[in-house]
């Protein structure tokens, strides 16, 4: 879809309320067009409808009009300079920034998370700024408890019962 349709479409959506799907429109733009910052700066308004002041200042961060309470609470949110890479959905070199400003915060942020993790980070390349802060999900590793015990033969029963019908039923067929 063409980017003045879509817009069109976030007007419309917004006007009817609908602002999470607004908001999710906005994010494909920029995921699209990462290098244009006027579609950045409609997104960061559109969280701004909710309060969500660090994804404001998320979107904001490459505009020099941004907010610094917004900033910081960015900053704060995504508390490594790796995160903060990866939230801002930016790819490819810092020339492509359509200011001056915006190219000085991609090459700071660049150089502050190079800084930090020991070793030469691209926007072009996600893999090379993973900081392994990425949280992994474990499976909680403890004593059985009763709930869990009474819940697993319960589950064991009902299979059991499930598979007595299924071969009751296709004995009966074949009779």
């Amino acid at each position: 879809m063409p980017l003045r349709e879509t817009l069109a479409r976030v007007d419309a959506d917004l006007a009817a309320g609908r602002v999470p799907v607004a908001r999710q429109r906005l994010r494909g733009l920029v995921s699209s067009f990462p290098y244009d910052l006027a579609l950045r700066r409609r997104l960061a308004e559109v969280y701004r409808l909710h309060g969500e002041a660090a994804e404001a200042g998320r979107w904001m961060f490459l505009d020099e009009s941004r907010d610094a309470d917004e900033t910081a609470a960015f900053e704060a949110r995504y508390g490594s300079p790796a995160r903060r890479m990866n939230a801002l959905a930016w790819h490819g070199p810092e020339a492509r920034a359509a200011t001056a400003f915006a190219q000085g915060q991609l090459v700071a942020l660049r150089t502050a998370c190079a800084e930090e993790l020991g070793h030469p980070v691209d926007w072009g390349d996600p893999a090379s700024y993973r900081d392994g802060s990425e949280e992994k999900y474990e499976m909680p590793s403890g004593p059985w408890t009763v709930g869990g015990v009474t819940a697993g033969v319960g589950c064991l029963v009902g299979a059991a019962a499930f598979l007595a019908i299924w071969v009751n039923g296709v004995v009966a067929l074949f009779r």
